[in-house]
C-alpha cells in the first residue's frame, strides 16, 4: 500500500508541476494576446487593477460576508465561474490568435493586416502610354478615397453600418439588437456585422477551407471560430487604418457581379462612369447590389434591383442623408444602365497582348509573380498609333484580296492538290481534326451517322464577316461554318525597330475573336524567295568567297544530283518566268529580279550549311537542313524570325533579339525589372551596308519585284529609300513581303489556312500582289501620321570605308517603268524538270555590267 501511495503522490506532484508550467505558459500567452489586442499599457493597467480589485473584494468579503451563511457558497461559486469565464474567453482568443494545436486555423499576420493584398488586375500599356488590356481573375482597379462619390459612402453607411464612425470595429449595440430580435422573434433589426467586419471577411477569406483548423469542421463551432476571427481582425484593422482608408479598401474589394470587382470597375461596367461621378440613384443601385450580386443584379433581375435600390434610398432618408421628398422622388425613377463591360481582348493588338501574356506568365513563374492577381503594370514596345495603322492596312487590303479570291474561284472549291485537282475529301478530313468532331466521336463511338447528323445540324451562330471586318449571324451547320472559314485567306504583319529590337506593330491575323492562331510567331510557313538574301549575305560576308554586289553570275539552267526519297536524282529548278536569259547578271540585279538560277548557283558555291549558319546567326530559330533548296525558302520559318533577321541589314550587321516588354512595375509603381534586347554582331558592317544596297534594288532595278511600291506614295517619294524582297511558294500557297527603311523593318505574310488553298495564277498569288500592299499601305499611313514623327528619308551613309564595289554600271532605267518580274517561288527537290523559254539569243556580247 505504501508503494501505491508513494506512486499516487508522485503522479500528483508531476501533475502539479505540469499544471504550474502550463499555467505559466498560458498566462504568458494570454498576456501576449492582450498586449496585441489592447496594447501593453492597457494590459498592465488592467492586470494591476484586477489584482487590486481581487484583494479588495477578498477583504471586503471577509469583513462583510458571513462565510457560514447558506448564501455564501452559491454566490462564491457564481463569482468563480464568472472569473474563470473571463480567463477562458481570453484563453479562447489566445487559441484563435495562435491557432493553438492547429485547432482553430490560421489568422492574418501583422504584415498581412498592415499591407492587405487583394487580387488586382494587371494592365498592359503601349510605349506611348495607352492602356490596351487588363488581365485578371478578378477585374479590379483600385481608386483613392477622393475618387469615390460621397453618395456611395452615405448609401453604404445608411444601409450597412450607421454607427460606422462611432465603433472600433464591432458594433456591440447592433449585436445586442440582433440577439434581442432572435429572442423576441423580430426579424427587422438587421445584421450586427459592421463594414469593418465585412472588409475583414472579404480581405482575408476567413471562411475559406485553408483557414480552417481541426475544429473548423464541426458545425456550429466553425461558425463561432470564423466569427471570432472576423471580430478580432476588424478590431486590428481599426487600429491600423483610418475610417476613410477602411471605406476605400471596402469599396475596392467588393464583388459587384459579372466578374466586376471594386467600385471603379463597377461604375465603368454598369454606368460607363468614374466612381466619383455617380449620382444618388446609381450609388444606391451598386450598394444594393452588394447584398446579393445575382438576386439584385440590374441586368438579370431589374425588378428586384429596383426594389433593393429603393430600400437603400429609404435607409438614406431614415438617417437624414436624403429628405423624404428626395427619396420619394428618386424612387420613382427607373434604373438607367450604360453597360460597358471589359474583356482582356477588347480593342487593338490582341495577338500582341496574347504574346505578352505568355511572356509575362513565364517571367512570373520564374520570379514569383502572378499576372492575374498581382496588379502588375506591364509597359510594352508596341506603338498604339502604328498598331492601329497596321491593323487598318491589313484589314483593308485583305478585304480587297478576299474579294479577288472569291471572284477567282467563283463556285469552285479552292482546295487543290499539286496538280490543280480538287481535294474531294478535304472538308471531311479537316473536320476530323476539330475539337467538335472529337467530342462527338467520344460521345457516339462507332456511330458515323450520328456524328454526321450533328455536324450537319443547323443552328444560329455568329461568324466573322470578311466583307465588313465585323461579325454576322448565320443559320449554319458546323460543316457550313467550316466550308466558309476555309475559304478565307489569312494574314500576319509585324514591324520592328531595327536598332532597339522593340516591336512596334504586331497583327497576327484578321480578328482575334474568331481566329486565335497567330501568324506572326506561332505560324511557320515556307518563306520562298524572301530567304534568298541569306544566300547573298553568305556570299558577300564570308571572306572565303568575298563577293560583291557587282559580281556577275550567268542566268542559265542548273542541274544537280540530289537525294530524293532515298535515291539520287537530278534536280533542275526553273525561274518563275519560265525561261532563262543566258545573260550575266550582277548579284544586285539577280536578287532584285529574284532569279532562281543565280540563287542556286550561289548556294552551291557557298554551301547550304553555310547559308543555314548565317540565317541562324541573324535570327532564324527554326530548324534548317543542309539542302540545296534552302535559298529558295523550302523550310518553314516564322514572320517574327524573318523580321528580326532583316533588321541585321539596317543595324550595321548587329542582330537585336526582338523584345515585347520594356519594364514591369508592381501595383505601387515600383519597378520590378527592366528589359533590354540582346545584341551580337552577326555580319560585318560593310556586308550589312552592301545588303541594304542590294535590297534597294528591288524597287530601283528594272524588273525588281518590289516595284509594286510605286503604287504608294512611299515608293514615289524620291527622297525616300526602301529595300524589300518578295516571296512566293509553290502553287502560290504563301505570299511574303519583307521591307526595310531607315527607321523600321516590316514583314507581311498572306496565305490560306491550309497550303492547298491558294490562287491558281501566280500573277494573283505572288507576294508582290498579296503581301506587299499591306506593307505599302501601313508605311504610307505611318508617314502621314504626324504624331508619330517618322518621315521618309535615305538610309544613313556609312561612317566607315566601303572596300567592295557596289555601284554597278547599267543602262539607265525610266523612272516611270513600273513593270516587274513575277516573284519566283520555292522549288522542292522533286521538281526535276526545268523549263526553257523562248529560243536562246545569240551569244551575248561582252558583259555590259561593269564595276566602277
Amino acid at each position: 500500500m505504501e508503494a501505491i501511495r508513494a506512486f499516487i503522490k508522485q503522479i500528483q506532484s508531476t501533475y502539479q508541476r505540469f499544471a504550474a508550467w502550463l499555467s505559466g505558459k498560458l498566462s504568458a500567452g494570454i498576456y501576449a494576446v492582450s498586449v496585441l489586442l489592447f496594447g501593453q499599457n492597457r494590459t498592465d493597467t488592467f492586470l494591476g487593477w484586477s489584482r487590486d480589485r481581487t484583494q479588495a473584494i477578498r477583504h471586503y468579503a471577509a469583513d462583510r460576508f458571513d462565510t457560514q451563511s447558506p448564501y455564501f457558497k452559491p454566490i462564491y461559486r457564481i463569482w468563480k465561474v464568472f472569473i474563470w469565464g473571463i480567463f477562458l474567453a481570453i484563453f479562447y482568443i489566445f487559441c484563435v490568435e495562435t491557432n493553438f494545436l492547429w485547432l482553430m486555423g490560421s489568422m492574418p499576420s501583422i504584415e498581412d493586416l498592415q499591407n492587405p493584398k487583394v487580387a488586382q488586375s494587371s494592365e498592359i500599356y503601349t510605349s506611348d502610354g495607352v492602356m490596351i488590356g487588363k488581365f485578371y481573375t478578378e477585374n479590379r482597379t483600385p481608386v483613392a478615397y477622393d475618387k469615390i462619390s460621397p453618395n456611395l459612402t452615405k448609401a453604404l453607411i445608411a444601409t450597412e453600418d450607421i454607427r460606422f464612425y462611432e465603433h472600433s470595429g464591432i458594433d456591440y449595440r447592433a449585436m445586442a439588437g440582433v440577439a434581442a430580435g432572435i429572442l423576441t422573434g423580430e426579424t427587422d433589426r438587421g445584421g450586427g456585422s459592421t463594414v469593418t467586419q465585412q472588409l475583414a471577411k472579404k480581405l482575408f477569406k476567413t471562411r475559406k477551407r485553408s483557414a480552417r483548423g481541426l475544429l473548423g469542421y464541426i458545425p456550429g463551432v466553425s461558425t463561432l471560430i470564423y466569427k471570432t476571427k472576423e471580430w478580432l481582425t476588424a478590431i486590428k484593422l481599426e487600429r491600423y487604418f483610418t475610417k476613410e482608408e477602411i471605406l476605400t479598401m471596402y469599396f475596392n474589394t467588393v464583388d459587384y457581379g459579372n466578374n466586376t470587382y471594386g467600385i471603379n470597375t463597377a461604375a465603368q461596367s454598369y454606368f460607363s462612369k468614374s466612381p466619383d461621378s455617380l449620382n444618388v440613384q446609381e450609388a444606391a443601385v451598386l450598394v444594393g447590389l452588394q447584398k446579393a450580386t445575382t438576386t439584385y443584379n440590374p441586368i438579370r433581375n431589374p425588378k428586384r434591383s429596383l426594389e433593393r435600390r429603393n430600400v437603400v434610398l429609404a435607409q438614406m432618408a431614415k438617417y437624414k442623408y436624403l429628405s423624404p421628398q428626395e427619396a420619394d422622388s428618386i424612387s420613382q425613377l427607373p434604373i438607367e444602365l450604360a453597360l460597358k463591360f471589359e474583356t482582356p481582348y477588347d480593342g487593338n493588338a490582341n495577338y500582341f497582348k496574347n504574346a505578352v501574356v505568355d511572356y509575362v506568365k513565364k517571367w512570373g513563374d520564374e520570379n514569383g509573380y502572378d499576372l492575374y492577381t498581382d496588379g502588375l503594370k506591364i509597359y510594352t514596345t508596341i506603338d498604339s498609333r502604328m498598331q492601329a495603322h497596321a491593323e487598318k492596312a491589313l484589314e483593308e487590303k485583305m478585304r480587297q484580296l478576299q474579294r479577288v479570291f472569291e471572284d477567282h474561284w467563283g463556285k469552285q472549291n479552292p482546295w487543290r492538290d499539286e496538280n490543280g485537282q480538287e481535294l474531294t475529301t478535304f472538308l471531311e478530313d479537316v473536320v476530323k481534326r476539330t475539337s467538335r468532331y472529337k467530342a462527338l466521336a467520344a460521345r457516339y463511338p462507332n456511330q458515323p451517322d450520328s456524328i454526321n447528323f450533328h455536324l450537319n445540324k443547323k443552328d444560329t451562330m455568329t461568324v466573322y464577316d470578311w466583307k465588313t471586318g465585323g461579325q454576322m449571324v448565320q443559320y449554319w451547320s458546323s460543316m457550313d461554318s467550316l466550308n466558309y472559314y476555309k475559304r478565307i485567306l489569312r494574314a500576319g504583319m509585324m514591324a520592328m525597330d531595327p536598332y532597339t529590337g522593340e516591336i512596334r506593330a504586331w497583327v497576327g491575323g484578321l480578328d482575334y475573336n474568331f481566329f486565335k492562331y497567330d501568324h506572326v510567331k506561332q505560324g511557320k510557313r515556307q518563306p520562298g524567295s524572301t530567304f534568298k538574301p541569306f544566300v547573298y549575305t553568305t556570299a558577300i560576308d564570308d571572306t572565303t568567297y568575298n563577293m560583291d554586289p557587282c559580281d556577275l553570275v550567268r542566268d542559265e539552267p542548273y542541274t544537280k544530283e540530289v537525294m530524293i526519297n532515298g535515291k539520287m536524282q537530278k534536280w533542275s529548278p526553273k525561274n518563275s518566268t519560265g525561261y532563262f536569259t543566258y545573260s550575266n547578271l550582277t548579284l544586285r540585279r539577280a536578287l532584285a529580279q529574284s532569279v532562281n538560277s543565280v540563287t542556286v548557283q550561289l548556294t552551291e558555291k557557298v554551301g547550304p550549311q553555310n547559308v543555314a549558319n548565317y540565317a541562324k546567326k541573324m535570327g532564324i530559330t527554326t530548324p534548317l537542313r543542309s539542302e540545296m533548296g534552302i535559298g529558295l525558302g523550302i523550310f518553314d520559318v516564322s514572320l517574327y524570325d524573318m523580321v528580326a533577321a532583316y533588321c541585321v541589314f539596317v543595324n550595321s550587321g548587329m542582330s537585336s533579339s526582338p523584345i515585347l516588354v520594356t519594364r514591369i512595375e508592381d501595383r505601387r509603381g515600383n519597378i520590378i525589372e527592366e528589359f533590354q534586347t540582346e545584341h551580337h554582331q552577326a555580319i560585318s558592317r560593310e556586308s550589312a551596308f552592301l545588303m541594304t544596297h542590294m535590297l534597294k534594288g528591288g524597287i530601283e532595278e528594272p524588273g525588281g519585284t518590289s516595284r509594286g511600291l510605286y503604287n504608294f506614295e512611299v515608293g514615289l517619294n524620291q527622297r525616300n529609300e526602301i529595300g524589300g524582297k518578295t516571296g512566293t511558294t509553290s502553287n502560290n500557297s504563301d505570299g511574303w513581303y519583307m521591307c526595310i527603311t531607315r527607321d523600321l523593318v516590316m514583314g507581311a505574310w498572306v496565305g490560306g489556312d491550309d497550303r492547298s488553298i491558294h490562287f491558281r495564277s501566280t500573277d494573283l498569288g505572288q507576294g508582290s500582289r498579296m503581301a506587299l500592299p499591306i506593307v505599302g499601305s501601313f508605311l504610307e499611313r505611318v508617314y502621314k501620321d504626324k504624331s508619330i514623327g517618322m518621315v521618309p528619308g535615305p538610309f544613313p551613309k556609312p561612317s566607315f570605308p566601303i572596300e567592295k564595289e557596289y555601284q554597278c554600271t547599267y543602262e539607265p532605267i525610266q523612272a516611270d517603268t513600273l513593270e516587274f518580274e513575277p516573284d519566283s517561288g520555292d522549288f522542292l527537290p522533286d521538281e526535276i524538270e526545268f523549263q526553257i523559254g523562248p529560243p536562246p539569243p545569240p551569244p551575248p556580247a561582252p558583259d555590259t555590267a561593269k564595276k566602277q
